[in-house]
C-alpha cells in the first residue's frame, strides 16, 4: 500500500472510504469426544464483521442507499438485489480480510448536531456460506491477502517497545 492513499472498506459495491474500526469475530464449534472428557473443534461455525465509519460529502445519502440495497431492507429493491444473493453473497474487501457470502445483518446510522453534514454508520455482517467452492475461493483469496500483506513493507508509525526486567537503568 502507498502512504496517502486512501484505500476504501468495500462492502458489495459499496466503498466505504471513511472507516474508524473494523472487527472480525470469528467462532468455531466444539464436540465432546464420547466417553472422554476431551473435546475438539470440529468445524469454523460463525463469521462477524463489524464495521464502523462515517459517510461524508454530498454523496452521503447515496451510500446509504447503496448500503440499505444490499441489506435488502428497501421493499422496492429488494426484488432487484435479492436474485444476485441467492447465488452469492456479498464480498467484504478491506485490509484485514476477504470474506465472500456476508449478509448484512444490521445497519445503524446516526446523524448528530456536532457532525450536520455527517452520518456515523455501524454495518454487521454474518457470512452465510452459499456453497463450499465459494467458502473454499472466500479462504484462497484471504490467504492470498494475508501472503500480500506480509510481503510488503508496513508503513505503520507504530515501534516496538523494548522490555526490561526491573527498574529502568
Amino acid at each position: 500500500m502507498v502512504a496517502g492513499v486512501n484505500v476504501p472498506v468495500l462492502i458489495g459495491t459499496v466503498p466505504l472510504f471513511t472507516v474508524t474500526s473494523l472487527t472480525l469475530q470469528e467462532g468455531y464449534q466444539v464436540a465432546r469426544i464420547s466417553g472422554s472428557r476431551l473435546a475438539q473443534l470440529v468445524s469454523p461455525t460463525a463469521r462477524t464483521i463489524t464495521v464502523e465509519g462515517v459517510l461524508v460529502g454530498p454523496t452521503r445519502l447515496l451510500v446509504k442507499k447503496g448500503l440499505e440495497a444490499m441489506a435488502l431492507t428497501a421493499p422496492a429493491l429488494a426484488p432487484v438485489v435479492a436474485p444476485a444473493m441467492n447465488v452469492a453473497g456479498l464480498p467484504v474487501v478491506c485490509g484485514m480480510t476477504v470474506s465472500l457470502d456476508m449478509q448484512i445483518t444490521s445497519l445503524r446510522f446516526t446523524q448528530s448536531n456536532q457532525k450536520r453534514d455527517a452520518l456515523d454508520v455501524t454495518v454487521t455482517l454474518e457470512q452465510v456460506p452459499r456453497s463450499s467452492i465459494s467458502a473454499v475461493l472466500g479462504e484462497a483469496l484471504d490467504l492470498a491477502l494475508a501472503a500480500g500483506v506480509a510481503a510488503v513493507p508496513s508503513v505503520s508509525d507504530m515501534i516496538p517497545i523494548q522490555r526490561q526486567l526491573g527498574g529502568a537503568a
